[in-house]
C-alpha cells in the first residue's frame, strides 16, 4: 500500500486530498473509495470533504471517526436524520436497522421518504443515499425488527449505538444489549414540539430511571405526532453525542437528560 500513498501524498494540495484524486486512485489502484480514504487519514491526508470540520476535528479525529462503527436502530423520522449526518461526518461504517417501508404518513418528516419510494424498504432508501452522498462510508441494511432476541448478533463489534425507536418497550431491551456489550447508547426520542436527549454508558441505569414506567408504556409519538422538524432537532444533538464518543472529546450528556421544548424554545437538563 505504500505506493498507494506515495501517489495520494504527491496529489494532495497541502495536507488536502481533492475528490477527483481520491476517484482516480480507486479505480487505478482497485481498492474501494472507502480504502483509499483510510490510507489518506492514516498518511495525514484530509479529504477535502471533511475541510470545514477540520477547525474541530483534527486529522487523527477524522481518523477516529472513519474507523467507527456506529449501529442506528430505526430508520424513521430520527433515524433517517442521524444515518445522513452520521455519513457527511464521515463515520466509516453505519449499520441501519428498521423492518418497514415507506408509507404516506412519512413523508411529512422522514428524510428518506417520498411519493416514488411508497412501498420500499427504509434501510435500502438510507443504503442508496449513503451512497450516493460519502461512497467511503458502507452502510449494512438491515431489514427486521430489532429485539432481545437477534440484539447480540446485530451489535456485535458496534463503537456506539445509536436508539432511533418509538417505543419504550424495545429501547430499554437495547440499552440492556448495549451495556451488556460495553457499547455507549445514545437515546433519543420525540414527540409533537418535544424531544430528549441521554446518553447511556455500560454500568448506568439511565434509561431506566427515564421511563419509570410499565415496560409495555408506548412513547409520547403515537398521540402527539411529529412535524418535519423535531427529528432533525433531535437528530443532531445525538449524532453531536455520538462524535464526542468516538473522537474522545467534551462533555456527554451520561447520567443526564436534555429535555427540548420546541414550542417555548426551552431546554431543560434532568440529572440522574
Amino acid at each position: 500500500m505504500e505506493e498507494v500513498r506515495n501517489f495520494l501524498r504527491k496529489q494532495a494540495e497541502g495536507d488536502l486530498l481533492p475528490w477527483r484524486h481520491q476517484v482516480f486512485a480507486s479505480n487505478h489502484f482497485g481498492l474501494s473509495i472507502g480504502q483509499v480514504e483510510r490510507l489518506a487519514l492514516e498518511s495525514g491526508l484530509l479529504p477535502s470533504r471533511y475541510q470545514r470540520n477540520r477547525n474541530m476535528i483534527s486529522i487523527s479525529q477524522q481518523l477516529r471517526i472513519f474507523r467507527g462503527h456506529v449501529a442506528v436502530i430505526g430508520c424513521g423520522g430520527l433515524g433517517g436524520y442521524i444515518i445522513e449526518q452520521l455519513a457527511r461526518l464521515g463515520v466509516g461504517r453505519i449499520t441501519a436497522v428498521d423492518p418497514d417501508v415507506f408509507e404516506e404518513h412519512n413523508l411529512n418528516r422522514q428524510l428518506y421518504s417520498s411519493p416514488a419510494l411508497l412501498g420500499q424498504p427504509k434501510v435500502e432508501a438510507a443504503r442508496k443515499r449513503v451512497t450516493e452522498i460519502n461512497p467511503a462510508v458502507t452502510l449494512i441494511p438491515i431489514k427486521c425488527a430489532y429485539s432481545k432476541t437477534n440484539g447480540f448478533d446485530i451489535l456485535q463489534d458496534v463503537d456506539v449505538v445509536v436508539d432511533a425507536l418509538d417505543s419504550i418497550t424495545v429501547r430499554l431491551e437495547l440499552a440492556e444489549t448495549s451495556a451488556e456489550l460495553n457499547a455507549p447508547m445514545v437515546h433519543g426520542a420525540i414527540g409533537g414540539w418535544y424531544g430528549q436527549v441521554s446518553t447511556q454508558f455500560p454500568g448506568d441505569d439511565t434509561l431506566r430511571k427515564i421511563y419509570n414506567r410499565p415496560a409495555n408504556s408506548k412513547g409520547v409519538e403515537k398521540g402527539l405526532g411529529n412535524p418535519s422538524f423535531t427529528p432533525a432537532v433531535i437528530a443532531s444533538l445525538e449524532v453531536a453525542e455520538v462524535c464526542k464518543i468516538l473522537i474522545g472529546q467534551g462533555t456527554l450528556l451520561n447520567k443526564r437528560k436534555l429535555h427540548i421544548n420546541l414550542l417555548d424554545m426551552e431546554m431543560v437538563e434532568i440529572n440522574y
